[in-house]
């Protein structure tokens, strides 16, 4: 591929070049409208996915009208992460970005959801912390096209749904993932086409994490039986299943807040309170519940109990709770994480604990 000086670019730098220009041109205001430009911030392990990443934020920040920084999270959970930590801010800074912020982070080893989900939220709520402090407007993670993959397979292993099984998300509030139709093979050969080293975390090969057995073990044997398409199709079932929860959870929260409204309107109580997430208890017609397919329905029982309870329900709780709708005869409340919910004649009442 031939680049606007005339030099000739290799096609692995130009993907990972061309997703973060994809990615900056839904944030960037135009030049003419900002007196700074808005920072951008790459979060930076070493290894190749990010590498890849910060190495194309930097080259597409200035052409996009925006400053590019980078985020270094260390996990303290490797002997010599220090180290690693240095080691990428050193890199981050020889590419220009800057700042270069490197945050060190506490895991909470006491998660019920094991070692991997408890760096996970620790490293997230770093990045968000960073960002404020940089007041940047967007953190980019390095997430691929194979991380979209193990996220769907895990996903349909543990039984979840459709929001769930939609993988990671392109753009999840600040948090924004360019790479997720690249492939590592690409982000790969983009490092070793502009001679970087990348960071090999022994964590990556360690079996006793479950992603890394789905990774080393599950998707080749996949490979091996299904053909090589199988990561890209698994990536593109994550982008079906997205169309179809963010338009069943539309569908759901308009019902939810048209039902909430009426019930509190025949109460006699003001508009502005309607949605009001902190009122000690939700009214829902059950009329307007039992006439949605279950797809919706549940998806209104599980908004209710988030608003009023400040926790998502189970499968479990959602089908007790959909019990009182279904199949009434006069049972008590179900309770629920944060709250119980009960029937009285023709509306569901949730009570936050």
């Amino acid at each position: 591929m031939i680049g606007h000086n005339g030099r000739v670019i290799d096609p692995a730098v130009a993907q990972t070049r061309v997703a973060v220009r994809h990615a900056l041109s839904e944030l960037s205001p135009s030049r003419s409208s900002v007196t700074v430009e808005p920072l951008v911030l790459v979060a930076l392990s070493g290894g190749a996915d990010s590498l890849a990443l910060a190495a194309a934020l930097a080259f597409e920040a200035p052409r996009c009208g925006v400053r590019a920084g980078a985020i270094i999270i260390d996990h303290g959970l490797q002997e010599g992460s220090a180290g690693v930590a240095a080691r990428a801010a050193e890199q981050a800074t020889l590419l220009g970005l800057a700042p270069v912020v490197v945050s060190r982070v506490v895991v909470d080893g006491e998660t019920g959801d094991g070692p991997e989900a408890a760096a996970r939220e620790a490293r997230y709520r770093g990045l968000e912390h960073c960002r404020r402090e940089c007041e940047a407007i967007a953190v980019l993670t390095a997430h691929t096209r194979e991380d979209q993959a193990e996220q769907v397979l895990l996903a349909l292993a543990r039984g979840s749904g459709t929001r769930a099984i939609a993988g990671i998300p392109p753009r999840r509030g600040a948090i924004l993932r360019p790479f997720l139709g690249i492939s590592r093979e690409t982000t790969e050969r983009a490092c070793e086409a502009q001679g970087f080293e990348p960071w090999r975390d022994p964590h990556n090969l360690d079996p006793a994490y479950t992603r890394v057995r789905v990774r080393a073990r599950l998707i080749p044997a996949l490979v091996a039986e299904l053909g090589g398409g199988v990561t890209a199709n698994l990536a593109r079932s994550a982008d079906l299943a997205r169309e179809d929860a963010d338009a069943l959870d539309t569908i759901a929260r308009a019902l939810f807040e048209q039902a909430e409204q009426a019930a509190r309107a025949e109460q006699g109580e003001p508009v502005e309170q309607c949605l009001s997430a902190a009122s000690a208890c939700t009214r829902l017609p059950v009329e307007v519940l039992a006439a949605q397919p279950p797809a919706i329905r549940n998806r209104m029982l599980r908004m209710t109990a988030i608003e009023c309870f400040g926790q998502q329900p189970t499968r479990e709780h959602t089908l007790m709770i959909a019990g009182l709708i279904e199949s009434w005869r006069g049972q008590g409340p179900i309770h629920a994480p944060g709250g119980k919910v009960s029937r009285d004649a023709g509306e569901l009442h949730f009570h936050a604990n």
